[in-house]
């Protein structure tokens, strides 16, 4: 974590100087929007980052490695794809979710099945879609991504499973 982090402070160190150099209180403005995104980010954040605490010390061991875990094998990799479609919100939610699964036992294959749906078939976007490209181009999309959740996560649980994430 630190080298992202070292690399996204001065991108944004960076972006200040230049907004201060124009002259025109750009990085005034820029500090005022990050601090108001920051602030209706913030609490799902660390919603998010509870639930990721809470499954790693609730769920047993033995649950993990049954349901989600590398042995849990194309069942897992189901199991990961539905939770993964599922799941609501954005990054904010989901990666620290991952990142709590992981940490507590669960296999590379169902955690990239979980991400690739999440991504591709995001159930509680759906309406919204169906309402914006009507119903017949989200079939269309959906028929065609409809099967690589499983397949990506069956690549990763094949070439990653000894992996320890």
């Amino acid at each position: 974590m630190l080298i992202p982090t070292a690399i996204m402070a001065l991108l944004a160190l960076i972006l200040v100087v230049i907004g201060y150099n124009r002259g025109q209180g750009e990085h005034v403005t820029g500090i005022l929007s990050a601090w108001e995104m920051t602030l209706q980010i913030l609490p799902l954040l660390l919603l998010a980052f509870v639930a990721a605490g809470m499954i790693q010390v609730m769920l047993p061991e033995a649950v993990i490695s049954t349901w989600i875990g590398s042995e849990s094998g194309f069942r897992g990799i189901l199991v990961g794809t539905f939770a993964g479609a599922l799941t609501p919100g954005g990054p904010y939610v989901s990666l620290p979710l991952v990142a709590g699964l992981i940490r507590s036992g669960a296999g590379a294959g169902t955690m990239v099945a979980f991400l690739t749906a999440w991504s591709l078939w995001a159930v509680n976007r759906i309406p919204m879609e169906i309402g914006i490209l009507g119903w017949k181009f989200t079939l269309i999309r959906l028929g065609c991504t409809f099967i690589f959740p499983p397949i990506a996560g069956m690549i990763a649980q094949l070439f990653f499973s000894r992996v320890k994430v």
